[in-house]
């Protein structure tokens, strides 16, 4: 560890957060995190844990809108933008039609990859840290397809995947049915992306915990951020619920509340809350070997910690507590369609998780330096992505700290994009 270089506050206690913490504390710097609930519920714990180098293509992507206005008349749907005349849902859904074309997708394509190899090969070191055992696994993930249409689309953005570098192969019916021996597959192939991974992110989220508060680092919850104390273009203390907190940096994460956030800190980040669901089943009979995503179903399916994780479903909305049930049921009648001897039962509210992931218009993470605030750093908006860029992002923090180059190029990522 490097000598003490000085103080951050980190708002937020998810992934960003935490991996932000743990590379902040190697580097020297002395570090508090805040979050405004117990840290037992935020999107890092429920969500389908793949490392994903193939999401390389952005949500905001040519096709998206017509299946959008398709699915919102499908309560069962994978993708859904709830009706509102909420301001920021329409000002959000405009910028997200500007950014849906073909070039914003190329142009992104490199940037996303190297992010993405970047946390995976962190990934990798921090798996043979001692105190970490998050059952990460470098299986790859399959692409299963049912249909010609969507089987064409998938290989396509398969054989650019292999432009790009990416370990990735095209497999038919025999071919992945060989990967899955104890499943009954009825699918007609897949795209196999050898170059992704998979974890279990109930045991990473704790290690992250135990590792920052071993090593020096305060984490204060229920401290929800109520304003910030500005002085010459610096924040000088974080206004929580609890008290002010004074640091010589901060750190912006805080998920889909990052747009309240920055609007504390006289910024605009959009972010809408993009709703998922999942619940787990055991995994013994039919045992599942290889993470997959259900093309046409859009569904996640991951093995993890001798259990299966079933997760889906993008609802664009205000936040909300209310547990959809057709969306579950979508979820769950998608399974056997799939793997057509896995009878899924619809599970109680009670074991089903919901999460809000932070989506930016374009699709692209905010990460960087504020223009505004010369001491705030913004590490949000990463939507389904966050725990595949959780370390990158929080090695990227760490590195924009000491003002150091930065691994990989984050200029696409300027949280002021749309200010």
């Amino acid at each position: 560890m490097d000598k003490q270089k000085g103080k951050v506050v980190i708002i937020g206690g998810g992934i960003m957060g935490l991996a932000s913490a743990y590379y902040l504390l190697k580097s020297g710097w002395k570090v508090t995190v805040l979050d405004k609930g117990d840290m037992t519920n935020n999107c890092s714990y429920g969500n389908a844990g793949m490392i994903v180098p193939s999401h390389f293509i952005p949500l905001a992507a040519p096709g998206m809108i017509s299946k959008g206005i398709k699915w919102m008349f499908n309560s069962h749907s994978p993708f859904y933008v709830k009706p509102s005349l909420d301001f920021s849902l329409i000002s959000w859904g405009l910028k997200f039609m500007k950014s849906a074309t073909a070039s914003h997708v190329e142009y992104v394509a490199p940037y996303l990859r190297d992010y993405h190899l970047f946390s995976r090969q962190l990934y990798k070191d921090l798996a043979n840290e001692p105190g970490f055992d998050f059952g990460l696994e470098t299986k790859g993930i399959l692409m299963l397809y049912k249909t010609e249409k969507a089987g064409e689309e998938e290989i396509h953005v398969g054989r650019d995947a292999q432009k790009l570098g990416l370990d990735v192969d095209i497999l038919d019916k025999e071919q992945v049915q060989a990967l899955e021996p104890h499943a009954n597959l009825d699918v007609i192939g897949a795209v196999h992306y050898r170059c992704d991974a998979h974890l279990y992110p109930n045991a990473l989220i704790p290690q992250l915990i135990s590792y920052v508060e071993k090593n020096g680092g305060e984490i204060k919850t229920n401290s929800g951020v109520t304003g910030f104390n500005i002085q010459n273009g610096e924040v000088k203390a974080v206004k929580t619920s609890t008290g002010d907190v004074q640091g010589d940096l901060v750190v912006m994460t805080g998920g889909t509340w990052l747009p309240e956030l920055a609007k504390l800190a006289g910024l605009t980040i959009p972010v809408m809350p993009g709703k998922g669901y999942s619940f787990m089943e055991r995994n013994d009979v039919h045992k599942i070997i290889h993470p997959s995503l259900l093309i046409e179903a859009r569904v996640a399916v991951t093995p993890m910690n001798g259990q299966v994780r079933f997760g889906g479903t993008m609802e664009i909305a205000p936040v909300n507590d209310k547990v959809n049930m057709n969306r579950v049921e979508g979820i769950v009648n998608s399974i056997p369609e799939y793997y057509s001897d896995l009878k899924t039962a619809l599970p109680k509210v009670k074991d089903i998780w919901y999460g809000f992931r932070p989506c930016s218009p374009d699709g692209l993470p905010y990460l960087g330096y504020s223009q505004k605030l010369k001491n705030l750093i913004v590490a949000g908006g990463h939507g389904m992505m966050g725990v595949s860029l959780g370390p990158g992002t929080g090695k990227i923090v760490a590195e924009l700290a000491d003002r150091s180059n930065t691994s990989v190029d984050i200029s696409i990522y300027d949280p002021q994009r749309y200010n």
